[in-house]
């Protein structure tokens, strides 16, 4: 099979496509033909050597990328409650892999996989994982009980977006920050409140509309110490990435969310999504060989929902 993989750090061109032999499922997984593969900013840190640089994974000869999957069970272990053809969805939340989500084949365990939205293509579905379950396991942290104020910084991007219709659901009311082209997007996914992340002070802007501060944040920008200023104190903060956290002042309380696969989840959240309740949103599709292409558009920013590879 194919495979984008990485043998040696450094910028796009380090994407390398090779042949790998196709792997052989074990019991309690399955193998999915891969018909869709979501890029994600964790893919350009991978191939940059930053997991290495930070700790996250031991030096190797090879590293595979990529995270977010859709496509078609095609071979199944023993007891892995999936049958050939199934539609699936899966999360690749390892990094000690030499094969990720970019490749024509991958092997998951089947509590990192879930059944695909039935109304979705796989391009669509294949935004699904990673950023959805990031949102949804932030939302969780914060565990804020309905009618609680919530602040999402980065609300137009793949996270943030997720965050935002997610908590709605949750009975939160939430302040959305992102892009002044973007106040008509995030108010229809369900912001009640904007955000222009131009404002000089984020603080100051998001207690005109909820005095004292917000219940909670999900920084989805990693805004840190400026996005604290909008907290209440005793409030509740979660950030996304691996950058340092903001102090905890004034009582408040901040963690950083570590993406787990969760394949029940991934279920609740295709069926969320055939209900018209969280949107997937498809930027643009690159065939496996332009992972590149793919990387370098990621990189200059101003991406509007997930570019995703076709195998």
């Amino acid at each position: 099979m194919r495979a984008v993989v990485v043998r040696e750090f450094g910028g796009p061109e380090a994407l390398e496509v090779v042949e790998q032999p196709v792997p052989e499922p074990g019991p309690g997984q399955v193998r999915i033909a891969v018909e869709a593969a979501g890029v994600n900013p964790v893919d350009l840190a991978v191939r940059a050597g930053g997991i290495v640089a930070v700790g996250f994974t031991a030096p190797r000869a090879q590293y595979g990328v990529g995270w977010d999957v859709a496509g078609r069970v095609d071979a199944v272990g023993a007891g892995a409650g999936f049958a050939v053809g199934d539609r699936v969805i899966g999360c690749v939340d390892r990094l000690d892999l030499a094969t990720g989500g970019y490749a024509e084949h991958v092997v998951l365990d089947t509590a990192a996989v879930g059944r695909a939205p039935r109304e979705a293509t796989a391009a669509e579905a294949a935004t699904i994982p990673l950023n959805a379950l990031t949102a949804d396991q932030g939302l969780d942290l914060l565990d804020l009980p309905a009618g609680s104020t919530l602040l999402v910084t980065g609300a137009a991007g793949g996270v943030g977006g997720f965050a935002v219709e997610l908590a709605v659901l949750r009975g939160l009311r939430v302040a959305a920050l992102a892009g002044a082209d973007d106040e008509k997007l995030v108010r229809e996914l369900g912001a009640e409140h904007f955000v222009p992340r131009s404002v000089a002070n984020v603080g100051d802007a998001v207690r005109a509309w909820a005095p004292g501060g917000v219940d909670g944040v999900l920084d989805a920008a990693e805004l840190r110490e400026a996005a604290l200023e909008a907290l209440r104190g005793g409030g509740a903060f979660v950030a996304v990435g691996h950058g340092s956290d903001p102090v905890p002042r004034r009582g408040t309380r901040v963690a950083n969310v570590w993406i787990r696969a969760d394949g029940r989840r991934l279920t609740e959240l295709s069926a969320l999504a055939d209900a018209g309740l969280v949107s997937l949103r498809v930027a643009a599709t690159y065939p496996l060989a332009a992972a590149a292409t793919a990387h370098t558009r990621l990189a200059a920013g101003g991406v509007r929902g997930r570019l995703v590879l076709l195998p």
